[in-house]
């Protein structure tokens, strides 16, 4: 299954390459903006497209040949995030992809994986009677969080 993907009435399960790195939160505009001037990120009629969670802690001790040299403590880095986004099956488009995540990281060894997936990719039917898509309730998800920082 994983080789070949399907579809569904609504949409198309295709095999991308799912990109997921970790970073500094304030490294990540910075990368992925040397990403994005290797591909779009394209996703139907949207670009730019990437996960990126909540800050985390990262862990990790420098050893010898670090460029912070060897150390015998634990390090305990907060403010590190992972993001994610999906790439087509284009091996030399990953390679150069990596490439650029590595030059704009601020780390000696980043943390960069690459896993095969399948993804879902809407075919764009008319779905303007869904009662379950944002436009259907709330309106436009960007005024109604606007509108409630403005009240608090």
């Amino acid at each position: 299954m994983i080789d070949s993907g399907f579809e569904t009435t609504s949409l198309r399960m295709t095999l991308l390459l799912l990109v997921t790195f970790q970073a500094p939160a304030a490294d990540v505009d910075r990368i992925m903006d040397a990403v994005v001037a290797i591909v779009p990120l394209a996703m139907g009629k949207y670009d730019r497209n990437a996960y990126q969670s909540a800050h985390g802690i990262e862990r990790y001790r420098p050893l010898n040949g670090a460029a912070a040299g060897a150390e015998t403590e634990l390090r305990r880095r907060p403010g590190t995030v992972e993001v994610s986004f999906e790439l087509p099956d284009d091996q030399a488009l990953a390679a150069r992809v990596v490439e650029a995540i590595f030059q704009a990281h601020s780390y000696q060894e980043p943390v960069i994986r690459i896993q095969p997936i399948l993804a879902s990719r809407s075919k764009g039917l008319d779905d303007r009677a869904n009662p379950n898509r944002w436009w259907n309730t709330t309106g436009d998800w960007k005024k109604v969080a606007a509108s409630a920082t403005e009240t608090a």
